[in-house]
C-alpha cells in the first residue's frame, strides 16, 4: 500500500514539474528576469521532479521502504507554494512580502523531504545495502559506490535550502547572501549529484549494458567536490573558482562519456534514451562555457546560456529523457500521444536551446526569440504527452 502511495505522488510531483517548465517557457518569452528564470527551472521544474523520483528510488537503491508514507503529502503544497511565492515576487513589484513567506514555505517542506529519506535510510547512510538482486550481482559494486554519494547531494539540498530561506529571512546566512550560489549549491551540487548517483543505478538498467567502472569512480567525487568550490568562489577570479570548473568538467564530462558508452553499448533503442543523450551533449557544451568564465570570458549573455545549457539542456533534457521511459508515451490514451510526438519534443527542446545559445553568443535576439518558441513547442508536447499517460494510469 505505501508504495502505490509513494508512486501516485510521485506522478503529481513529475506533473507540477512538468507545469512549471512550461511557465518557465513562457516566462521566456515575455521576458522574465533571470531570477524568476532560475526559480521557475530549477526550483519549479529539476527539484520537483528529482522530489517524486527520490520518494521512490532512493529507499529502494539503500534496501528500504519509506518509512514517513506522508511526507511527499506534507512537502508537496510546501515546496510548490514556496516556488510559486518566490516567483510571483520576483517577477511582479509590490509583492516583496511574498519572498520570506516562499522562503519559509520552501525551507519547510525541504525538511520534510530530507527527514522523510534519511530517516528511511538511517542504518545505512553509506549505501552498504543496495538491494540490488541476484540477477544484477555484477553491478553490486558500482551501485554501492553510488548509494554512498546520494547523502553529499542531500547535505547540499539542506545547505543550498538554509541559504535560501536565510537571504530572505532574519536567519543567518552562511555566505554572503549572493543567490547565485544558492543556485549553484542546488543545481551542481544537488541535482547534478542526484543524476550522477541515481544514473548510474538506473541507466545501466534501462540501457541493459554496463558503465566503465573507472570512470564512474572518477566521476562521483568529482561531482561532489567541484559545486562546492564553484559555490563559494563563486563571483572571484581566484585559483580555487578555476579549479572547482575544472573539478566539475571532469564530473560532467565523464558522465557523458559513461552516457555515451553505455547508448553505444545497448542494442535498444527507446526514445528516452535520445533525452537523456541531448542532455549530456547540452551538459558538454555548458561546462565548456563554464570554463571560459574561469578565463574571464563572461558577459550576462553567456551567463544565460550557460543556465539554460545546464538547466534546460543537461538537467532538464535528462528528466524529460528518464521521464519518458518510466512513463512510455505509447500507453498515453490522448490522441497524438506516441514515441513520435516524444521526439519530437526532444527534437524541439534541444534545437531550440541550442538556437538560443547561439543567439545568446552572437549575440542575435531573432535567434534568441525562435530557439525559445521552439522550447515552448517542446514543453507543451512534454506535458501532453505525460498527462496523456497519466490519464491512463
Amino acid at each position: 500500500m505505501s508504495a502505490a502511495i509513494v508512486s501516485r505522488w510521485a506522478r503529481r510531483y513529475v506533473l507540477i514539474s512538468a507545469l512549471f517548465l512550461l511557465v518557465w517557457q513562457i516566462g521566456m518569452l515575455v521576458g522574465f528576469p533571470r531570477r524568476t528564470e532560475v526559480l521557475l527551472g530549477m526550483f519549479g521544474f529539476v527539484l520537483h521532479m528529482i522530489f517524486g523520483k527520490a520518494y521512490s528510488l532512493v529507499p529502494s537503491y539503500f534496501e528500504r521502504e519509506l518509512e514517513i508514507t506522508r511526507a511527499p503529502a506534507v512537502q508537496f503544497p510546501l515546496t510548490v507554494g514556496g516556488t510559486c511565492s518566490l516567483a510571483v515576487s520576483s517577477v511582479l513589484p509590490g509583492l516583496e512580502w511574498l519572498e520570506p513567506i516562499g522562503a519559509i514555505l520552501w525551507g519547510l517542506g525541504v525538511g520534510v523531504f530530507l527527514v522523510g529519506l534519511l530517516w528511511t535510510i538511517r542504518g545505512n547512510l553509506t549505501g552498504e545495502a543496495t538491494g540490488t538482486g541476484e540477477a544484477n550481482a555484477d553491478r553490486r559494486s558500482v551501485d554501492r559506490v553510488a548509494n554512498g554519494f546520494v547523502p553529499v547531494a542531500l547535505g547540499y539540498l539542506a545547505i543550498g535550502s538554509y541559504e535560501a530561506v536565510a537571504i530572505h529571512t532574519t536567519l543567518p546566512m552562511l555566505f554572503d547572501g549572493y543567490f547565485p550560489r544558492v543556485s549553484h549549491l542546488l543545481a551542481a551540487g544537488t541535482a547534478t549529484m542526484l543524476v550522477f548517483a541515481l544514473g548510474f543505478r538506473l541507466l545501466p538498467r534501462f540501457l541493459v549494458a554496463s558503465p566503465p567502472a573507472r570512470l564512474v569512480i572518477l566521476v562521483l567525487p568529482a561531482g561532489a567536490l567541484g559545486p562546492l568550490l564553484l559555490a563559494t568562489t563563486l563571483g572571484s577570479s581566484s585559483t580555487w573558482f578555476a579549479l572547482g570548473a575544472v573539478i566539475e568538467a571532469v564530473a560532467v564530462i565523464g558522465f557523458a562519456l559513461v552516457y555515451g558508452v553505455l547508448f553505444v553499448r545497448s542494442e535498444r533503442r527507446r526514445v528516452g534514451f535520445y533525452g537523456v543523450l541531448t542532455g549530456v551533449a547540452s551538459g558538454v557544451l555548458a561546462i565548456i562555457l563554464g570554463l571560459s568564465f574561469a578565463l574571464g570570458h563572461l558577459t550576462p549573455s553567456l551567463a544565460l546560456a550557460h543556465f539554460r545549457l545546464n538547466v534546460l539542456g543537461f538537467l532538464g533534457l535528462t528528466i524529460v529523457g528518464v521521464a519518458y521511459q518510466f512513463y512510455p508515451p505509447a500507453i498515453g490514451t490522448f490522441r497524438g500521444a506516441s514515441n513520435h510526438a516524444a521526439l519530437l519534443s526532444i527534437g524541439c527542446l534541444a534545437g531550440g536551446l541550442l538556437i538560443q545559445v547561439v543567439g545568446l553568443v552572437v549575440p542575435l535576439r531573432l535567434l534568441i526569440l525562435t530557439g525559445e518558441l521552439l522550447t515552448l513547442i517542446g514543453t507543451v508536447v512534454y506535458v501532453y504527452q505525460i498527462i496523456a499517460v497519466f490519464h491512463a494510469r
